[in-house]
């Protein structure tokens, strides 16, 4: 990086980091034809300690080298600080500030994720590795415009902290992660995986609630609840008596 506009060493070492993971992810997104052909993908990461983030856009197949990111990084006020011109996931400014644990976020045209989109429709997550690490139970969709896309993703986060993402209404998902760009990558595939397994689905007349203890399997395999608790197949916990008194 050259002309780094006071960018300190550490910001420097995480934005060369960033984009060779953001590098990899793209192939595995591309390559798994995750992202849909028109190529909408692009990241939005914290810089650790300090009120910037990195923008990692995805320039599309007519490039020679198509996985290598656009970067850009901006300050909290939307300045661009350094790299080309900022990637439209700079718009998701407003929850970066609202959360400073909120690590990344990613806008991502994909098939099935899409599907659902054009269908105005929730994700439900029936697909049991969407599951394992969290309790929620539905992507929501994002349909009135009118109020902005971070002002609903806010909304949702205060309903659902663990919710991992939207559906956007006619067009494809954002996606994010409280960890960082592997976690959302991965997050992305497990997702789309489950749309596609979810329309699969219809031609056999349509997915089919968890059966019976697939709650209590994955939340103790995902370490949501401890392996003495009772879950009940609605997805109501019980807590060892010892437990709960600790809790008290």
């Amino acid at each position: 990086m050259s002309n780094t506009n006071g960018l300190s060493a550490e910001a420097i070492a995480f934005i060369n980091q960033a984009s060779d993971d953001a590098r990899r992810a793209f192939r595995l997104l591309r390559e798994s034809r995750t992202v849909s052909a028109s190529g909408t993908l692009g990241f939005a990461v914290r810089i650790p300690g300090e009120e910037k983030i990195a923008t990692l856009s995805y320039v599309g197949l007519w490039e020679d080298d198509p996985d290598k990111p656009r970067v850009s990084v901006i300050d909290f006020e939307g300045n661009r600080l350094w790299g080309e011109a900022t990637g439209g996931e700079a718009r998701y400014l407003k929850i970066f500030k609202k959360y400073p644990d909120f690590k990344a976020i990613s806008h991502i045209h994909t098939p099935h994720l899409g599907a659902y989109s054009q269908a105005h429709q929730e994700l439900p997550l029936l697909y049991v590795p969407n599951r394992r690490f969290r309790f929620t139970a539905k992507l929501p969709v994002y349909i009135n415009r009118r109020q902005g896309e971070p002002d609903f993703i806010l909304d949702a986060i205060e309903q659902d902290r663990e919710v991992p993402g939207i559906v956007e209404a006619n067009g494809g998902a954002t996606i994010w992660s409280w960890k960082g760009i592997r976690d959302l990558a991965n997050t992305i595939v497990l997702l789309e995986e489950g749309a596609q397994f979810q329309i699969l689905a219809a031609a056999l007349g349509g997915s089919r609630p968890f059966g019976p203890g697939v709650l209590e399997q994955q939340w103790k395999m995902g370490k949501l609840v401890p392996p003495d608790a009772r879950v009940d197949d609605d997805g109501t916990i019980h807590l060892p008596e010892a437990a709960v008194q600790a809790a008290e």
